[in-house]
């Protein structure tokens, strides 16, 4: 577990560093927030060597015991196959978001408090992947939440900044309030908060292990109230339909942060988090068609919009969101593999993706495609790499998201023809319908963006540049990933040998009648995925090839504002939420000032008259006491005479 302590204490203790010296110490904060990082990466890389030697990695640590009056929270820690791979992608694209950083806000007058935050962010990360207990992983869960307000508002001078991280906040935390019942929830249903434990119970009672001795199983309804809370959280945090409004706006933080945030780290999070509690979600056939029809939701609506976005952060931002739905949809129709496997490819091709439109950004000064256009002859490296992206997000073989796409699709055809276990049949094929469609209305979106930007005349007024070398060289390195990580899709046993959880289960690996123990890769679907694709780009292509000086989401003509705004889905919210809400809050402020208030004020006032007015009879004149006094006297006496 040593490995495991160095890799979250590297970039924890830059963070500190970062946090508590890098004003007074400015020359320290590069080197000390890109050699966190540095050593938590080979820490990691040791791990995931590990894990591929060894055929079977396990390491468990419980540090400590918290009592609770009834169950205990444990200090418990945990790698696996999973949890080392994973962490290696995580790492990676820290580094590259660390060593980006350094150019693209040079200068910065916040750069310490930034590169601190990037630093604790992964480390947050780092902690969801390796705990082995619900509250350790909901610590570092939540240590993501508060970073991500810190760095979406990094420019908090802006007012879209301070917007983007309050929206962030408040939606990943409606989705987290689920999340805790969840936790407590499971926790009393299996009697533990150790995710090892739970399981292993879940998978004992769901058949896919049949050693051990099974000891009270948990209702289906229990469960299937846990998961869905839990699902809540998993929803807000994986940005997924409805709290999926949140990713689109965030890209008003710096471009390198989108490249953490949605490519290894907050967003995957959600589905690790799924992932690692897999066996407990297949015991509800109820959430995960939920999940299936969530997943298809976001994956077809998150591709639409992405159509029509003319910043080219948003069009990447809808497009991690649909690309997160893939995700989720492969755990709904029952393949954990898939999921995981396009959760790692993801990760390359959006974080380069991502990188990439950042160089563009600082080259043109804009984040409009409009204003972009021929930047293919002067910013070569970033046309390749970002081509190479771009590929990989179509699904275009032999790049690694066509690989990890298409076992998504196979998983669902799986389901959908043979499926016997708790994913229903139904789903497969929703699943595979929308995603097959979904492939389409990608290309078109990406074929767009590929387009407006390096192609046609310039339309910018500025001339555009290659960024610096500590902004190309990641690219250049999260090329190669982007292009190579599908091939290790193909060889049948490698990837569920290398995230096979050793003697405890974790990532479904066994039990077919439960769930899918391989990759699928349908030739028929996998053909029909790519005759889309094309489909798909080519009519893109053939509209620009009209007027290349035009946008060709023009086409959509009046369908476009429905996709520009995202299917009105905010002003909805606005005007269900947050307009009722504001006029509460309007309506108690007045009740505050006219009610509360004015009753506190009303009494001062009346106090200082009735004061003043006993202070008139204490005026300190003897004459005045003596008047009183004679004419209480004399009501005295007439009463008397009256009464008797």
């Amino acid at each position: 577990m040593t490995a495991v302590y160095v890799a979250l204490l590297a970039p924890a203790l830059a963070a500190a560093v970062g946090l508590l010296g890098g004003r007074l110490h400015p020359w320290s904060v590069v080197p000390v927030a890109i050699g966190g990082t540095t050593v938590s990466l080979l820490a990691t890389v040791v791990l995931a060597a590990r894990a591929i030697s060894d055929n079977g990695l396990l390491e468990r640590a419980r540090l400590d015991s918290v009592p609770t009056g009834s169950t205990p929270i444990g200090l418990d820690l945990r790698v696996d196959g999973l949890a080392a791979i994973v962490s290696v992608a995580v790492t990676v694209v820290a580094l590259a978001v660390q060593v980006y950083s350094t150019a693209y806000l040079k200068g910065d007058p916040r750069y310490s408090s930034y590169a601190a935050f990037v630093s604790l962010f992964t480390a947050a990360m780092l902690l969801v992947v390796f705990a082995d207990d619900l509250f350790v992983l909901l610590v570092g869960w939540e240590v993501m939440g508060v970073c991500s307000y810190f760095l979406i508002g990094h420019h908090w001078e802006q007012e879209g900044s301070r917007a983007a991280a309050v929206k962030a906040f408040i939606t990943t935390r409606l989705g987290d309030v689920g999340f805790l019942f969840g936790i407590f929830a499971l926790g009393r249903a299996f009697g533990t908060f150790n995710i090892d434990r739970i399981v292993t119970g879940a998978a004992l009672q769901n058949g896919r292990l049949e050693t051990g001795a099974l000891i009270g199983a948990v209702p289906e309804h229990t469960v299937t109230i846990a998961t869905l809370l839990l699902l809540c959280g998993v929803v807000g945090k994986s940005a997924q339909f409805p709290l999926h409004t949140w990713l689109p706006d965030a890209m008003a933080g710096p471009t390198p942060i989108s490249a953490l945030i949605h490519a290894a780290t907050m967003v995957a999070a959600g589905i690790y988090f799924v992932v690692r509690l897999y066996d407990v979600f297949l015991l509800s056939p109820t959430t995960l068609a939920v999940m299936a029809v969530i997943a298809c939701i976001t994956m077809l609506g998150g591709a639409l919009a992405a159509l029509a976005q003319d910043d080219i952060k948003r069009v990447l931002a809808y497009s991690t969101v649909s690309q997160l739905a893939y995700m989720l949809a492969a755990l709904a129709v029952g393949s954990a593999l898939a999921s995981t496997f396009h959760l790692l490819t993801h990760a390359a091709f959006k974080a380069l993706l991502f990188l990439a439109a950042g160089s563009v950004i600082h080259a043109v000064g804009t984040n409009l495609m409009p204003d972009m256009g021929g930047l293919r002859r002067l910013m070569p490296v970033t046309f390749v790499t970002m081509t190479i992206g771009l590929a990989a997000l179509a699904g275009v073989p032999p790049f690694s998201g066509f690989f990890s796409k298409e076992t998504v699709l196979g998983a669902a055809e799986e389901t959908a023809l043979h499926g016997d276990g708790p994913a229903a049949a139904w789903t497969g094929w929703l699943v595979l319908v929308v995603g097959l469609v979904t492939v389409a209305v990608t290309a078109a979106y990406v074929t767009r963006l590929w387009l407006m930007t390096f192609f046609g005349e310039p339309r910018g007024g500025v001339a555009a540049h290659e960024p610096s070398a500590a902004m190309r060289w990641p690219l250049v390195v999260l090329a190669v990933p982007a292009t190579l990580l599908g091939l290790v899709g193909l060889p049948a046993g490698w990837l569920p040998e290398w995230l096979a959880p050793g003697q405890s289960p974790s990532l479904v690996t066994d039990g077919r009648d439960v769930a899918q123990v391989e990759l699928h890769l349908g030739l028929v679907t996998s053909g029909l995925s790519l005759v889309l694709a094309v489909a798909g780009a080519a009519a893109v292509w053939r509209i620009w090839r009209r007027d290349p000086a035009a946008d060709p989401s023009l086409a959509l003509g009046r369908r476009r504002p429905a996709l520009v705004h995202a299917f009105y889905v905010d002003d909805l919210y606005d005007r269900a939420f947050v307009r009722p809400v504001r006029l509460a809050t309007r309506a108690v402020r007045r009740a505050d000032d006219d009610v509360v208030l004015a009753a506190v004020l009303g009494s001062g006032r009346g106090a200082r008259w009735l004061s003043g007015a006993v202070a008139r009879t204490q005026g300190g004149n003897v004459t005045t006491y003596l008047t009183g006094l004679l004419a209480g006297v004399l009501l005295i006496i007439a009463g008397v005479v009256v009464f008797t």
